[in-house]
């Protein structure tokens, strides 16, 4: 065992034993016992992957990203390009960052001090005078992925680019060595002249380059590949041990703004062997707001506070280093919380040190749920009640009557079909598409369970006289997208990648996909009784996708699950169901969780809300786990997670910063605004004008968010961003702003009919013997759900007054003035 000696500026000595880190080579064991420094003190401390002790650098490439941090009171701060260095004897370098190579074989004591702190750890330099023979796939590929020439944007697209072709992200390192090597006569590698190869060429730019210069003829990169070519190019033994996983240091870390952090990232090998590859890893925050990485693994926070991660990818491999920021402000005393929501959230802040809004105020509240469960503003009726009631319970009691109005049901059947590719692709579908739509509505109406709403979604068989459900199944035509639609819905698992080559920036790989995509092997598709509405029944037989690579059949298995075992008269979709819905799997009640907490909030606790994967994690992992496991005792009951959500004091807070969180983005501190969709605003300005939107062949009266399918003209949803209801992805729906929305509401020919039409709500009041007083306030209640200010009702009324020989005219122009105000 090997001592590192850690000393305090008070003269203590604290000892931590360790054992052997093997970086290349070696295999790794051991825990870390460390006295803490007491209270006061500060302490220097070179944190090691695995809590091992002794840097072990074998052969010439060999490098190892040093980590020194600086404890003091309980803090933690990264100070790896502040400390001095110094190597006893010089068996190794080390640069200002931390960077550590070797120089000479033996065995020696690197030694880190700031002021009067310093901390040693051994080092050892083993086989530096050997040459090894270099590894195509395992050490010539990685350069190509650092550098980004087998990026989808350069080599790594289909077509290639320039005439040479690399596989995307080197998921198929036999094929790039291939192109390489082989290819146009080999005329890319000199082996008698290595200097003179065209991929070193091209690489430092010494000859014309699309990619411009991607590294220095004196890196390690550049000695590498050229050491490589000057040898003959070897494959490498294919029988190498491969990278199995990789580790980042730190995991996780609590840190302050502006505040920097290094990453030391090591790839662990099949054998057991291990190698640093920190300056070989490809970086990337989700969040650079704030944080940045580059391309050295350095961290550099920006002056704000919340939690961000940082992603690192290597050889199809992924690991995430998580970052907590706090705020930092004392709050003397925090809302109480109401339930799970709360507790979660309230927790999250105290620990970033971030105060909460105030609460909204109550025609905020009924504005805002009215708008979130039914897709409907309040009546004037229902705001003015609300708002004269002086119960303590009233805002419960309109989260129920709510959800137990026909607009929830109609509100969130809409929700759905867009996602559940509901799109009338010719007037043939109109049978279907119309009976998908109501099918949905009255599973939200009758409260079905979620998970048998998927199960009869994904097992519907026949045709959709006798079972609605069965449009999905044409809206999806082949088994790939049935199978990448179901992934992205319901498990919030991004699939696409992986049909053709390793997930960039996940775990699954093509085995992954097919297996998944055996489960929708066995259903066919027959002509059905009616034009357009095909049939689809389950076969009889085995279940299986063949591998596009290895041509291997592979059977029915979800995602980290074992092989579904069932016979052949069996429907696989039903098994695909059963495993979906057990109440330890690990995607299909935090997917929807998420969705509907996006729905509420405006921001998921993940980012795209279908994105899932282990390298985006939740802004608040507590939470996310705790909504997960309500919604599963719950018995997948949707109805009373939207009463969980909206009962929470944090849906309930205002979206008016305070002097703390205006730049919180993620954590709820405030309730972030989120614009109309299109239907619901459409839908808005009928209920405000007492007008009515005519759709083509559907009742007088049907609202925007009632339309079953896509089929149905309205140049101003389109303008709003409808979308398309052509893909699975929420994304479709466009929420950015643009001049054309604006002109729409300011001028259009639609609102100013709308506006000027004699049974419109301003037409209306003019012929009213009311007072202007009384119809500013229904004015108000009607767009805004709140009364006028004293001061808008006396300048409101002053206009009108000053109109009164064209009254009609005057209220359509202080609705026309609500309308288009903030």
């Amino acid at each position: 065992m090997n001592i590192v000696q850690s000393f305090t500026q008070s003269g203590y000595l604290a000892l931590s034993w360790l054992l052997v880190l093997l970086p290349s080579g070696g295999s790794l064991s051991g825990n870390l016992l460390a006295a803490d420094a007491t209270s006061g003190q500060q302490s220097l401390w070179i944190d090691m992957p695995r809590d091992a002790g002794e840097i072990v650098l074998q052969g010439p490439d060999a490098r190892w990203q040093v980590l020194v941090t600086l404890r003091s009171a309980g803090e933690e701060t990264d100070v790896t390009q502040q400390v001095q260095y110094r190597i006893d004897p010089p068996i190794a370098m080390i640069d200002s960052d931390g960077y550590l190579q070797p120089v000479g074989n033996g065995r020696g004591t690197l030694e880190a001090s700031m002021d009067q702190l310093r901390c040693q750890i051994p080092i050892q330099v083993q086989a530096f005078d050997a040459s090894p023979a270099i590894h195509f796939s395992n050490q010539v590929v990685p350069i190509f992925t650092k550098f980004g020439c087998n990026g989808g944007g350069c080599h790594g697209k289909a077509a290639g680019q320039g005439g040479f072709r690399l596989s995307l992200l080197g998921f198929e390192s036999e094929d790039d060595y291939e192109h390489l090597v082989s290819e146009s006569r080999g005329r890319r590698v000199f082996p008698s002249l290595p200097d003179q190869s065209l991929l070193l060429l091209k690489a430092i730019n010494a000859s014309p380059h699309g990619g411009g210069q991607r590294f220095e003829p004196d890196s390690q990169e550049y000695r590498l590949l050229r050491r490589w070519i000057a040898t003959g190019m070897p494959r490498g033994d294919s029988a190498a041990p491969v990278v199995t996983e990789i580790e980042i240091t730190p995991r996780q870390r609590r840190l302050t703004r502006n505040q920097t952090q290094q990453l030391n990232v090591i790839a662990v090998y099949s054998d057991g062997s291990t190698e640093d590859i920190t300056r070989m890893v490809q970086f990337e925050s989700n969040n650079t707001d704030l944080a940045t990485v580059d391309a050295r693994g350095k961290v550099t926070l920006a002056d704000r506070a919340g939690d961000v991660a940082v992603m690192a990818r290597y050889q199809g491999q992924v690991a995430v280093f998580a970052a907590s920021i706090p705020l930092g402000i004392e709050v003397a005393q925090w809302p109480d919380a109401v339930n799970l929501v709360d507790e979660k959230v309230f927790d999250k802040l105290r620990s970033l040190g971030i105060p909460p809004s105030d609460l909204c105020d109550d025609a905020t509240f009924l504005r805002r749920v009215t708008l979130d469960i039914a897709g409907r503003l309040p009546t004037p009726l229902e705001a003015d009640a609300f708002l004269q009631n002086e119960d303590q319970d009233k805002r419960s009691a309109a989260i129920d009557r709510l959800l137990d109005s026909e607009d929830y049901a109609a509100y969130f059947a809409k929700k759905w079909t867009m996602i559940l590719r509901n799109r009338r692709a010719n007037a043939g579908y109109q049978l279907g598409t119309f009976a998908f739509s109501q099918w949905l509505r009255q599973a939200f109406a009758d409260n079905q369970p979620y998970d048998q709403i998927v199960r009869q979604l994904l097992t519907a068989t026949g045709t959709v006289e006798t079972d609605p459900a069965v449009s999905w199944w044409r809206a999806v035509p082949d088994t790939e997208s049935r199978l990448e639609d179901t992934a992205q819905l319901f498990l919030g698992q991004r699939l696409q990648c992986a049909k053709c080559h390793h997930h960039p920036q996940e775990k699954w790989g093509q085995a992954d996909y097919y297996h998944m995509a055996a489960f929708f092997s066995k259903v066919v598709r027959k002509e059905g009784p009616v034009a357009d509405e095909p049939m689809f029944v389950s076969r009889v037989g085995g279940a299986a996708a063949k591998h596009p690579k290895t041509g291997a059949n592979l059977t029915p298995a979800g995602l980290d699950a074992e092989p579904a075992d069932f016979d052949e008269l069996a429907d696989p979709r039903e098994h695909l169901v059963d495993w979906m819905v057990q109440t330890d799997n690990p995607f299909f009640a935090k997917s929807l969780v998420n969705r509907y907490w996006k729905h509420f909030f405006g921001v998921g606790l993940v980012e795209p809300e279908d994105d899932m994967r282990v390298t985006n994690p939740p802004s608040n992992q507590e939470l996310l786990d705790g909504l997960a496991d309500f919604f599963v005792t719950s018995g997948f009951d949707l109805k009373t997670l939207v009463r969980l959500i909206c009962n929470a004091r944090v849906y309930q807070l205002s979206s008016q910063p305070n002097e703390h969180n205006l730049d919180d983005t993620n954590s709820y501190s405030r309730f972030y605004p989120k614009r109309l969709t299109a239907e619901v605003l459409l839908d808005a300005v009928d209920q405000v004008l007492l007008s009515q939107t005519v759709f083509e062949g559907l009742p007088a009266g049907t609202r925007a968010v009632e339309l079953p399918d896509t089929g149905f003209r309205s140049y101003f949803l389109d303008v709003f961003g409808r979308p398309a209801g052509s893909t699975a992805c929420q994304c479709e729906r466009s929420d950015e702003s643009t001049l054309a929305q604006s002109l729409q509401l300011l001028n259009s020919k639609e609102l100013q009919g709308k506006l000027s039409h004699p049974n419109s709500r301003p037409a209306l009041m003019s012929k009213q013997p009311t007072a202007a007083e009384t119809s500013i306030d229904e004015l108000y209640l009607a767009a805004l759900c709140r009364y006028p200010t004293p001061d808008e009702r006396t300048q409101a009324a002053q206009y009108i007054a000053t109109r009164n020989d064209h009254l009609q005219e005057a209220f359509e122009d202080l609705v026309w003035a609500l309308i288009n105000s903030k």
